[in-house]
């Protein structure tokens, strides 16, 4: 049987880049976003690759939204063998700025959404008793501390302990869970539009990551791919961090 992943966040940056790496590696694919219109371009390109993506919109913060996105997916390819967690929201402000709104707002998506989104995905497994591959995406925020990143940070963090709690909980049904940790990339995201666009900004961060370099989208999808290839079956509860360095800087 054809392997199938869905993919959350999947409109730009390293969700896209995902959705085209497991097309290219002979997947069927479902591809999230919040609104169905912003995967028109993920979408027309993955029909250029032959591949006829499902579109799922998923709210993060609704359970029933998720446990509709698992069953839409499941309904429509027979099954579903790896979920890649990269749908999540980003805040920049100083920890003293940080509002309850502003708090919630990151904590429902990020963290809770993201759990609750790999638990339907864990059941649906468990209860067809088939093996899966759950990758996160996480981020160097959630390993070194950085000044306004804080809350983002923190859901972060919390992601790459929820990687290793679950891996350990769940290799009993031979579903594995590991995560990747990009820094700054190489990326169209919206984030980027402002300090990526300032030269003094860009080459002060890159004297500061010892490969003098970003990471790309891409290349964030070819990690992620090989944590769900055979390649990788003895390996669960992992982070590989791309970062040119930063960490162990």
């Amino acid at each position: 049987m054809t392997p199938t992943v869905l993919i959350t966040g999947a409109s730009y940056g390293v969700g896209e880049q995902a959705a085209y790496q497991f097309a290219k590696e002979g997947y069927q694919v479902a591809i999230t976003a919040t609104k169905l219109t912003n995967l028109d371009k993920t979408k027309e390109t993955l029909k250029s690759l032959g591949v006829q993506a499902l579109c799922c919109e998923l709210n993060l913060r609704s359970k029933e939204s998720i446990a509709q996105t698992i069953q839409n997916v499941t309904s429509e390819f027979g099954g579903l063998n790896v979920l890649v967690n990269n749908a999540g929201e980003n805040i920049r402000k100083l920890a003293v700025d940080v509002s309850k709104e502003d708090w919630d707002a990151i904590m429902s998506t990020n963290l809770t959404g993201t759990f609750f989104m790999t638990q339907a995905f864990g059941q649906y497994l468990i209860a067809n008793q088939r093996p899966g591959s759950i990758i996160q995406v996480a981020s160097v925020h959630g390993i070194v501390g950085a000044k306004e990143r804080s809350t983002y940070g923190i859901t972060k963090a919390a992601i790459l302990h929820m990687t290793k709690m679950l891996a350990i909980e769940w290799a009993e049904n031979q579903i594995r869970v590991n995560a990747v940790a990009p820094g700054r990339l190489e990326t169209d995201s919206p984030s980027r539009a402002g300090t990526g666009n300032n030269p003094e900004y860009m080459a002060n961060m890159l004297n500061k990551i010892p490969l003098h370099r970003l990471a790309t989208a891409q290349e964030v999808a070819q990690a992620i791919y090989y944590l769900a290839s055979p390649a990788a079956n003895a390996i669960t509860g992992q982070t590989i961090v791309l970062d040119g360095g930063v960490v162990v800087g």
